[in-house]
């Protein structure tokens, strides 16, 4: 049996959840039976059927799950959340086999899962495409484990190095990346939890941050103002779209807008974090500009950067933000330069 070919099927399935499942990660199961899939699913929105249910149910025929295999990316939970235990269902069902991607560390599940279904008699197989389970569940090991969100940071600059001009006439971006690359933001945007930005991002560029080259949700905006010297006419505080807005003194809080104050005299990014954490933040993209990135880039707290290197040049302008060498990944995206770097 090519275990490898069904748990890559579970992580295109789980793919499709990716934004959508929050707190829960976002998971993908395939039922197989005489090497044929006979039943899929991912995890549904927070507070419905995990992949693993909704792939049992999705069997035609239930009788053969007792001779069939179920394939998914993360260990199959064994307490009791929103929804029974996944680990029950399959013992309950009696599926003989069980291939899994990657052990859960959440110190609910942690093996448990596992152990309840040797327990039960299940043939269980684990470290199937380990390494890419891991990846694709990033964020939920990251909140896990590190009791942090996963922080991409992204940004876009010229083939010599600048991130914006100098000056410009108007209050809105100057496009650096291609329309195809804007487009992947967007798809990008709508995966992740949060998207933040400085003062003179939204000042300069009057940005609307929200998901729409693509279908999917739009992220909480983070918005860093210390002195509320934004009008509130911006963008980023339409109301359609839930915003935080992180400042030095308390204010009351309006429609569709929180503020949250921190200590500026100390970390900007450790105070970012504890608020992150407040709202229970699982991913964030950092889309400020250079002060805003180097910030964390210095603090050190970033999972991954996202870079964009366009074919134009500006002749003088605001540089880049400095990252010293890191795991890379580099790619073209129609013309433009993709370069992603891992914080290993």
């Amino acid at each position: 049996m090519n275990h490898e070919k069904y748990i890559a099927r579970c992580l295109e399935l789980a793919k499709m959840g990716l934004g959508k499942t929050r707190p829960n990660p976002s998971v993908g199961a395939v039922v197989v039976y005489e090497d044929k899939i006979i039943g899929e699913g991912f995890t549904s929105p927070y507070g419905g059927p995990h992949a693993e249910v909704n792939a049992i149910n999705s069997v035609k025929q239930q009788e053969l799950l007792e001779k069939a295999i179920i394939y998914v990316t993360l260990e199959p939970c064994s307490h009791y959340g929103k929804t029974p235990p996944c680990a029950d269902l399959i013992v309950a069902k009696k599926i003989p086999s069980v291939v899994i991607g990657c052990i859960d560390t959440n110190s609910l599940v942690a093996g448990k899962g596992i152990k309840r279904l040797e327990k039960a008699g299940c043939n269980v197989t684990v470290g199937v495409l380990e390494e890419e389970c891991f990846e694709h569940h990033k964020r939920f090991f990251t909140v896990q484990n590190k009791q942090r969100p996963y922080i991409i940071l992204k940004w876009a600059e010229t083939k010599n190095g600048y991130i914006a001009p100098l000056t410009k006439e108007k209050s809105e971006p100057v496009w650096i990346s291609n329309r195809y690359s804007q487009q992947l933001v967007h798809k990008w945007r709508s995966q992740e939890h949060a998207i933040l930005v400085g003062t003179n991002t939204v000042r300069l560029d009057n940005p609307s941050l929200n998901v729409r080259s693509w279908k999917g949700n739009n992220p909480v905006r983070v918005i860093i103002d210390r002195y509320l010297k934004l009008p509130l006419n911006s963008n980023v505080f339409s109301k359609d779209q839930q915003t935080i807005v992180i400042c030095e003194k308390s204010t009351d809080n309006r429609e569709g807008i929180m503020y949250e104050t921190i200590d500026f005299s100390k970390d900007l990014v450790i105070g970012l974090v504890a608020v992150l954490n407040k709202h229970k933040i699982q991913s964030i993209i950092i889309e400020g500009g250079t002060k805003t990135l180097q910030q964390f880039i210095d603090s050190n707290l970033w999972d991954e950067a996202k870079v964009f290197i366009g074919e134009g040049e500006f002749d003088d302008g605001i540089k880049g933000p400095v990252l010293k060498a890191r795991v890379k990944e580099e790619k073209r995206n129609i013309n433009d330069i993709i370069t992603i770097y891992r914080n290993d």
